[in-house]
């Protein structure tokens, strides 16, 4: 590359490739290489529909989400549609049959079953009440990306990422990872 022309040629097209990794998507890295000892863990925020991922040197990525429901409350019980607060382990990746890319959580933890349990007791759930499982972060059909542009909760209480950002999740987010979902 003794030609600046040829060059010039060399960088800009270093650069299109560069950027368009994100094109499209609210998802935003500040940091492209990671050393292999970095440790993520996410926070889901059901007040701002934002899943977060941190890994040891901080922030890393931020996707935009949805829900089952719209009340930003802990689960109560299956059926109720909304997505459980807590902390969570991810403990397997697969692919869906329907949505493609999913981390499924260790849902129901130890304290969620305590306080299922406790809210029965008390009577703010049926006695016949069960408590659920199978709740996952997990992938948008392709061709409805837009319940996530529309804020349009449509799972049965799991957390839902485009399709196109989910694959880039998946990629990278080992089992293992620590999950927090807050109200």
């Amino acid at each position: 590359m003794n030609n600046p022309f040829s060059f010039s040629i060399f960088i800009l097209l270093l650069l299109c490739v560069l950027f368009s990794f994100d094109k499209g998507h609210r998802s935003a890295k500040i940091r492209t290489h990671k050393s292999s000892d970095s440790a993520y863990y996410i926070i889901v925020d059901k007040s701002d529909f934002e899943l977060k991922v941190y890994d040891a040197e901080g922030w890393y990525a931020t996707y935009p989400v949805v829900f089952g429901s719209k009340d930003p409350g802990d689960k109560l019980r299956e059926g109720d549609k909304k997505t459980p607060n807590g902390s969570f382990k991810i403990i397997l990746k697969k692919i869906h049959k329907q949505w493609g890319p999913e981390l499924l959580l260790d849902y129901p933890t130890k304290e969620n079953v305590e306080l299922f349990k406790e809210r029965k007791a008390q009577g703010l759930i049926p006695s016949n009440a069960k408590i659920g499982a199978g709740i996952a972060i997990h992938a948008t059909r392709p061709q409805e990306e837009w319940t996530v542009d529309n804020f349009y909760n449509w799972t049965d209480g799991c957390v839902s990422v485009k399709y196109s950002e989910m694959k880039d999740l998946f990629s990278y987010i080992p089992v293992g990872t620590k999950v927090t979902i807050q109200p």
